[in-house]
């Protein structure tokens, strides 16, 4: 018999939810802090006494004939003497315990679950439910209790299971259709050299609950010969749900024709993309309140029967199916989309909705919430600086100033709090003359704390204007603050800087992710990172989780060696030290000589801006308009980048010299196949500019006996190197140059980090690199 298992927290929070959405009020008074909490928590329960049983396991099954619903939880704590039992709830809160008047319905329905099941488990006639608001802050404590006989708890708890169940019904009926056609679905394609090998190792990592590290050129479809795999692996039970997990937009539609492709060969799936709120919200402004927007009055009160309407009714759940879903029904389509999510079989998004603990999704990855959750993580190379940043968080001193002007006529405590805050960092300021590293913040947090309490306060009794706006905003970087002080250990630094523009803020820099990330993949079966660009793989298998010993997997290129031309140029620098007008000229007298041997498109990547526009002008003086320049700005809008490449079309009478900046937006992600792109120079080593924070990871991993160089700046700077690259040869009909543009391409520490289908490279000078390139196209037919 299939069984259906929900968390207890999980069932009355999705059945019972009702009202508005209002980030106005109610959704910061009532957040919990976990960490912060769970010690509370321990605390409280240690006072409770010999008859206080804390942290008691309850788990109930109800058999429904065709399948069972497994209703599983912790009971904060069960107390039992003379007076009966009492079953308790402890909820930890930066509010004013003054403002909790009551119960909120849904933390007591929790409690009335597991006096339910207990009282269930013991034959109880009478249960005392008690609700245990504590203030984080202060560390006060209001209870409320409520008396229920057994036979109320269980006419309520089975509406609860009754509204259930029609959920249960839908995915029952639903996973026996999509098992059949995965038992049917053949890999849509004829398999390329080593592509049926990549989607093996793929499966076996699944089977085995495994990590695979897999570097996979491009071109030998990695994203199908991942995709397939796991949607076997979820046919045979392996899995529960495929989250493939993207850093750009354009990955994620690749995702996306990948499953419609096995869709149109009869595989039943549904699979969701999630949007960022910002981009699918159709208001001018995003305020999310009953009073400035339509869609958020009483969108609690409409959301499950839209859900409910879309999963059962189409197959369709792109960003346009969910807009007009939430058009149909007057809810929020961001909203409706994380609904959906928990309906589906296949979720596509940014690395955020897993990894991000401000930003994931708590239906899947909250506090003790796990799944058989299956991560394809495409362009892992990208999930270093962005997992560093996901646990990290910066204060800056001007802004307590900043709200402490606003909020000065509103309230005098406020006032002190934040001045209390200033002060500290202005002796942090005085001590600290580039930046500092500091040994610990305890009591900056615990002054943190308060100022949070406070501001939660004034937030309930300021319902608008810009005193509320820039306190909710610093409320915000507070709370950030004080959640990443409860992980702090010896994968962080704290530090002090004063900032290019005079400013000066204190950071918690999380260096190694690498305990943060996996804690995030913990909460799933097995972790596939991907990428055309994972060198040296033992870095990041170091810093992108904590198993030593993953499964690695190197692709094998399935394009022919001579359809590529690779030329590192050995008379030219990118050093700070040779820049200048000489060196520009050179770089330019490489370019020309690139466009000059085949009419077509090329892309140029700078390290700067300022190099790329000083090689631009002398690109002009040599090239006096033979070939079309464009230059990448920075912000570029995105229409300004769709413009951008519409230039790259094929068949100009012109070359197209595009000059870009390696590792912006046209550095990765971006698909010019064929003959809308048939060379690229990379000038420089895409080493990143020193600076405090570089030299701060430089230093750590030089302390842990590791090449701190390596880890700070080489390997983050070739990465941009071959990602650059990367852009000329996209699929088995390309061919084109690739340029090299640094002496410092020939040394050892350099030529190690090639790939393999880079053995073939070539050396050359200004001399006879014309010649090498005029060859090679003789040799293309051209």
């Amino acid at each position: 018999m299939e069984e259906i298992r929900i968390s207890v927290r999980n069932l009355v929070e999705f059945i019972l939810q009702s009202g508005d959405i209002d980030n106005r009020k109610g959704t910061m008074a009532d957040k919990e802090a976990m960490q912060i909490g769970s010690r509370l928590h321990r605390k409280i329960q240690g006072q409770m006494g010999a008859s206080y049983a804390a942290e008691v396991p309850l788990r109930h099954r109800i058999d429904c004939g065709t399948y069972a619903i497994v209703i599983e939880g912790r009971a904060d704590g069960i107390q039992t003497d003379s007076k009966g039992v009492l079953v308790d709830e402890i909820k930890g809160v930066y509010r004013d315990l003054a403002l909790v008047e009551e119960p909120v319905p849904v933390h007591q329905a929790q409690a009335k679950c597991y006096a339910y099941i207990y009282g269930l488990q013991k034959e109880l006639e009478q249960v005392c439910v008690q609700m245990t608001y504590c203030n984080l802050e202060t560390e006060d404590v209001k209870r409320f209790q409520t008396d229920f006989c057994f036979q109320e708890l269980e006419e309520w708890f089975n509406g609860l299971i009754d509204a259930y169940k029609k959920w249960c019904e839908y995915q029952i009926g639903w996973r026996k259709e999509r098992t059949a056609s995965i038992k049917e679905m053949e890999f849509p394609f004829a398999y390329r050299e080593g592509q049926k090998e990549l989607a093996a190792g793929v499966y076996r990592t699944i089977f085995r609950k495994r990590t695979l590290f897999l570097q996979a050129p491009t071109g030998v479809g990695k994203t199908i010969s991942t995709i397939f795999p796991a949607v076997k692996a979820v046919g045979e039970g392996l899995g529960e749900k495929i989250f493939y997990l993207t850093a750009k937009t354009i990955t994620r539609t690749v995702a996306e024709e990948a499953f419609s492709l096995l869709k149109d060969r009869g595989l039943s799936y549904k699979v969701v993309t999630l949007t960022a709120k910002e981009k699918i919200c159709g208001c001018e402004e995003m305020e999310c309140n009953p009073e400035a927007c339509p869609y958020a009055k009483g969108h609690f009160d409409r959301i499950n029967d839209a859900v409910y309407d879309m999963v059962t009714t189409r197959q369709d759940f792109s960003r346009e199916a969910l807009v007009r879903q939430s058009e149909k029904w007057q809810v929020c389509p961001f909203e409706l989309s994380l609904d959906v999510s928990l309906w589906v079989d296949a979720v596509i998004c940014d690395y955020n909705y897993v990894f991000d603990p401000r930003a994931h999704l708590k239906r899947f990855f909250g506090e003790n919430v796990k799944g058989s959750y299956l991560f394809l993580i495409d362009e892992a190379h990208n999930l270093v600086e962005r997992g560093r940043e996901m646990f990290s968080a910066v204060l800056v001193k001007e802004d307590f100033l900043e709200v402490k002007r606003v909020v000065k006529p509103y309230s005098r405590k406020l006032e002190r709090l934040l001045e209390q805050c200033n002060r500290r960092m202005l002796e942090w300021k005085r001590e600290c003359p580039d930046y500092r590293v500091l040994p610990d913040v305890t009591v900056f947090s615990a002054a943190l704390m308060s100022l949070a309490g406070e501001m939660e306060t004034f937030m309930e009794d300021v319902s608008q204007g810009e005193a509320r706006e820039k306190t909710l905003e610093l409320y915000f970087a507070v709370r950030t603050f004080l959640d990443v002080c409860e992980r702090l250990d010896e994968h962080y630094v704290i530090y002090t800087e004063m900032l290019s523009d005079g400013r000066f803020m204190v950071k918690l820099f999380c260096v190694d992710p690498s305990a943060n990330l996996q804690e995030c993949l913990n909460k799933g079966r097995s972790a596939v990172f991907f990428s055309a660009t994972l060198l040296p793989v033992q870095y990041y298998i170091s810093l992108l989780g904590e198993d030593r010993e993953p499964y690695t997997m190197y692709a094998k290129s399935v394009f022919r060696p001579e359809k590529k031309l690779l030329l590192v140029g050995t008379d030219v620098s990118s050093r700070y030290t040779r820049r200048g007008y000489a060196e520009y000229r050179r770089m330019a007298e490489y370019i020309q000589a690139m466009i000059q041997q085949r009419t077509g498109n090329y892309l140029a990547f700078f390290p700067s801006y300022k190099m790329m526009q000083e090689v631009a002008e002398c690109f002009g003086e040599l090239n006096r308009g033979e070939a079309e320049v464009l230059l990448q700005s920075g912000g570029m809008k995105e229409a300004e980048k769709e413009e951008f490449l519409a230039a790259f079309a094929c068949g100009g009478k012109k070359s197209l010299v595009g000059f870009c900046v390696m590792g912006g937006i046209f550095g990765e992600g971006i698909d010019l196949k064929h003959d809308r792109l048939i060379g690229a120079a990379i000038i420089g080593t895409g080493l990143p500019q020193v600076c405090n924070e570089r030299e701060i990871l430089k230093n750590y991993y030089a302390g842990r006996g590791q090449d701190g160089f390596a880890y700070a700046y080489l390997y983050p700077g070739m990465n941009k190197v071959l990602q650059s690259a990367g852009r000329v040869i996209r699929t088995d009909e390309d061919e084109g140059v690739i340029l090299l543009l640094d002496e410092r391409f020939t040394r050892r520490q350099y030529l190690e980090l090639f790939p393999r289908e880079w053995a073939d490279y070539r050396y050359c000078t200004r001399e006879n690199a014309a010649e090498e390139m005029r060859r090679f196209w003789e040799g293309r037919g051209g």
